[in-house]
């Protein structure tokens, strides 16, 4: 952390610039030695005012409906790719402007819209989303591939009759993980779809790659794309949302209050539900700088949100001191998968967002208000 947290509004997200870059050119490096493109998935971070410096690294955008598709073409410029279970009648015409792929999630909906691509415009890349029913994910919730799935086309399910005007195909089934679940999954994916493969111009590695986290193997993620390349010539995708960002922000909060109900108890003005909705669904316990694991060190609270719901329940933490209110604590890892799912429950203001440039500072790029709680009403 590189920024003094007196200095920025409280609560807020704090991402640092020249973290981002650290994770940027990683990817980068993995772009130079393949010759494969990499997209940010806005699902995970959408902070559009770094836009102009990821499309310095990235080639583009993958976008999960209109919005984001609109987002990634303004903001960033450079190539947007769209995918939804299903587009709707009333969205697709735009969609079709805004994206330079669309990837069809069977072939009822391929054909349904097949006209209409074809006779746009421009030329628009066409792809399938297949499921090769194999992932490593243990918990169904982040599994795409788990029975009886929405995600993709199943070998079962797959008609060869109907890939005129297809362009690539597309698969995700990480979450989260090492290349090593990447090797183990192409070859899948090469075994059940290789004959459909050798037809296509591209194929699409989709997300869940960690690639920029301080054990990833980048050696065997890049075997992994150049095996696709070398073996069927032809272009390889990959679409991180969360390596894009991990590791590069942070929450900072303020300790409203401290009581006592069989143990320390503090309320922040920082809430699990509406400003880490993770901490809740996946669950999972996010790190504090200077604290440790509960009973670890001298002084343990258990952490609430100013929410009425009982489960706004942060974690339980210790500390060398004891905390009072207006005490400043910052959370670690805080730009994935917060800006984007946070929430106005109860009217509870969303954190600010501040970046700190590595040339000006700290820039606190949006408050909000009163107004941003209503309009979604």
């Amino acid at each position: 952390m590189n920024f003094d947290v007196n200095a920025v509004p409280s609560p807020s997200y704090v991402v640092e610039e020249s973290l981002l870059r650290k994770n940027l050119e990683i990817l980068k490096s993995v772009i130079d030695r393949t010759g494969c493109k990499i997209l940010l998935a806005q699902k995970g971070f959408s902070m559009y005012s770094v836009y102009p410096l990821i499309g310095e690294y990235l080639d583009g955008v993958t976008s999960s409906s209109l919005n984001e598709a609109r987002l990634g073409r303004e903001e960033m410029g450079k190539e947007v790719h769209t995918y939804a279970p299903a587009f709707s009648d009333a969205e697709i015409d735009e969609i079709l402007n805004l994206s330079d792929h669309i990837v069809f999630n069977s072939f009822h909906q391929w054909n349904k819209y097949k006209e209409k691509v074809q006779n746009h415009s421009r030329k628009i890349e066409v792809g399938l989303r297949i499921n090769p029913e194999y992932s490593e994910i243990e918990v169904d919730m982040y599994n795409p591939c788990f029975a009886y799935s929405r995600f993709g086309i199943t070998l079962e399910n797959f008609d060869a009759s109907q890939l005129d005007g297809i362009d690539g195909l597309h698969f995700h089934t990480m979450c989260e993980q090492n290349s090593d679940t990447l090797e183990r999954t192409v070859k899948v994916v090469d075994e059940k779809f290789g004959e459909y493969i050798k037809q296509m111009k591209w194929i699409n590695f989709g997300g869940g790659h960690h690639i920029t986290r301080p054990d990833y193997d980048l050696d065997t993620l890049v075997r992994s794309i150049m095996y696709m390349k070398d073996k069927y010539d032809i272009d390889v995708y990959l679409e991180p949302g969360e390596a894009i960002a991990l590791h590069t922000g942070y929450l900072v909060t303020t300790v409203l209050d401290v009581m006592e109900n069989g143990m320390q108890i503090g309320i922040l003005d920082t809430s699990a539900a509406c400003h880490m909705p993770d901490v809740l669904e996946m669950p999972y316990r996010p790190h504090i700088i200077g604290s440790g694991m509960p009973n670890e060190k001298q002084y343990t609270y258990r952490f609430g949100g100013p929410t009425c719901l009982a489960g706004d329940v942060i974690g339980d933490y210790s500390f060398d001191h004891p905390l009072k209110p207006g005490d400043k604590l910052v959370f670690t890892d805080m730009a994935h998968y917060t800006m984007v799912k946070n929430n106005t429950f109860n009217g509870i203001n969303l954190p600010s967002i501040v970046l700190n440039t590595i040339d000006d500072g700290l820039k606190v790029l949006k408050r909000f208000g009163y107004e941003d709680f209503k309009i979604r009403l």
